[in-house]
């Protein structure tokens, strides 16, 4: 879905007064209601507002959003050995899910010579795993997000009603001690949720910096979740065991 100037400003907007009207954006951006209201429906397809009664308002905490070329760039080492990790719970011919995220990412590198059946929402683990003999791997599709390089919204959930999944691999923006996941945006918790609830086991990979933060949109607690893998850095893990998950330290 194309990302137009206008988008932009609309977004730079909202970032600045949280919520907004649909005729004080018209006459901001001296363009037609309808166009606007185009605009408005592109950017709540692709996750970054949320839209109600004539008005507009930012579907994220713009200020701990960063993007995934950001998010690759830290805590590589935590992160591998997490994937490492996650590897280990796997056997051949399983189907799993793979989310999108820099852990994740560093996962479908880890399987690269397995023989599996994957499915994912991430351009990036489709791009990992496209050429690799061993590996079946199937697209959700949907509508593309860049800053997450990600496919979401209806159609990407609607293509995960189709399968049956025997382990998923999610990412988190946010771990709480009292067992709440979090992601930047509706849409990516909307997808996360669908991903849980198809899927036989249920792990989330996060590392230690995602520990006490509360991201935008909670799309799991504790009882949705079977294992959390995370790193020796993590805190306190026994308040999440407590709570009924297996706490793999990596």
């Amino acid at each position: 879905m194309k990302h137009l100037p206008r988008h932009e400003e609309i977004l730079k907007i909202l970032s600045r007064l949280r919520t907004i009207s649909v005729q004080e954006l018209t006459n901001r951006l001296n363009v037609s209601e309808v166009t606007i209201r185009k605009d408005l429906n592109t950017l709540e397809e692709m996750g970054f507002i949320l839209r109600s009664h004539g008005s507009a308002r930012l579907a994220e905490n713009s200020s701990t959003l960063r993007t995934l070329n950001l998010r690759k760039t830290a805590n590589i080492e935590e992160k591998i050995r997490i994937a490492k990790k996650a590897k280990s719970l796997l056997r051949e011919e399983d189907t799993i899910y793979i989310d999108s995220g820099s852990t994740c990412r560093h996962l479908a590198q880890e399987i690269k010579d397995m023989s599996i059946r994957v499915i994912t929402n991430s351009i990036d683990v489709m791009n990992i795993l496209a050429e690799e003999s061993g590996i079946s791997l199937v697209s959700l599709g949907g509508n593309y997000r860049k800053e997450a390089g990600s496919f979401l919204g209806p159609i990407a959930i609607e293509s995960l009603k189709n399968f049956q999944i025997e382990t998923c691999f999610l990412g988190t923006s946010g771990i709480l001690s009292r067992g709440i996941f979090s992601a930047q945006n509706i849409m990516e918790s909307q997808l996360k949720q669908q991903v849980l609830e198809v899927s036989g086991r249920r792990i989330i990979l996060g590392d230690s910096t995602k520990q006490g933060r509360s991201a935008f949109s909670v799309f799991a607690r504790s009882s949705e979740i079977d294992i959390l893998i995370t790193d020796s850095n993590f805190k306190n893990s026994e308040d999440l065991s407590k709570l009924g998950m297996e706490v793999i330290l990596a």
